[in-house]
């Protein structure tokens, strides 16, 4: 089992468990009903099934989010020795749930190039660490097209690391916006990954899937079959459900067909160990 968290970051692909948070509607009823196995037994099948991160979120949680937070993370760490990827909107949640975090090295969801959030969470990374996902948003808004996007990560870039954060901790988010929205959702996004891989190889880009899928029907095909788009554009890191095994064999399987797999040793490793369908 080891072998399978090795070869994934051998290889640059990383996956972020996003079960633990409180918008779902499991995870917020075992906050509210304080049950703490129910968290630990999420926690620990993400990482047997291939997460190398586990996300902790209780942005819902608007009035004790920092005190839930510390039981959240302390119950992920109960139950696994993974990284935590700290994710909040709330700078005070972000900070307690880094404090405590114990194993590897953290992750901070997100920074923008929005003045006040990158002047609150740019100090976090320094103090902690921390690698970071740096979403493609300014204070103009929700970016539209690919050069809306790159315009951000050309800032984002430039002033993270002047700050001394190294390129290999920075996840760039492209922001996948719903293709039942605006036919060019999809291809803006690929558009995007292709650039910052062509124009900055080493840093990374990370991405939630479901998103792309929102308001139309069978979800998970159009989210499995934009993984492997994203991927085929250099996309190396994904924010999604790795309980499902479907779309886990097209993380494999992907990474063996784009050449990331030598020998296609992973892939055959979690046949055998039964984590894809």
């Amino acid at each position: 089992m080891q072998l399978v968290h090795f070869e994934l970051e051998v290889f640059r692909m990383l996956i972020i468990g996003e079960l633990i948070n409180t918008s779902r509607k499991a995870i917020r009823e075992a906050v509210e009903n304080k049950d703490g196995e129910y968290i630990k037994q999420i926690a620990k099948a993400q990482f047997e099934a291939g997460a190398n991160y586990i996300d902790v979120n209780c942005g819902t949680r608007v009035y004790d989010e920092v005190e839930i937070m510390e039981w959240l993370v302390n119950l992920v760490q109960e139950a696994v020795e993974a990284p935590l990827c700290i994710d909040s909107p709330n700078p005070l949640a972000i900070e307690k749930g880094l404090s405590l975090a114990k194993y590897g090295q953290p992750m901070i969801n997100s920074i923008t190039a929005e003045k006040e959030r990158y002047e609150q969470i740019l100090p976090l990374v320094q103090k902690y660490k921390a690698k970071v996902v740096a979403l493609c948003m300014d204070d103009t808004g929700m970016p539209e097209t690919a050069d809306d996007r790159m315009r951000v990560v050309r800032t984002l870039h430039q002033n993270l690391t002047a700050a001394g954060v190294p390129e290999d901790d920075i996840y760039f988010d492209p922001l996948v916006k719903p293709v039942s929205t605006g036919d060019n959702a999809g291809l803006e996004v690929l558009e995007t990954v292709d650039l910052i891989t062509k124009q900055y190889p080493n840093v990374h880009k990370v991405c939630g899937l479901s998103n792309i899928s929102y308001g139309l029907p069978n979800r998970k095909v159009l989210n499995q079959l934009f993984m492997v788009q994203t991927m085929t554009m250099g996309m190396d890191s994904y924010i999604l459900d790795p309980l499902d095994k479907t779309m886990m064999g097209f993380v494999y399987g992907s990474q063996a067909l784009l050449g990331k797999d030598p020998y296609c040793m992973n892939y055959l490793t979690v046949h055998r160990n039964g984590l894809y369908a």
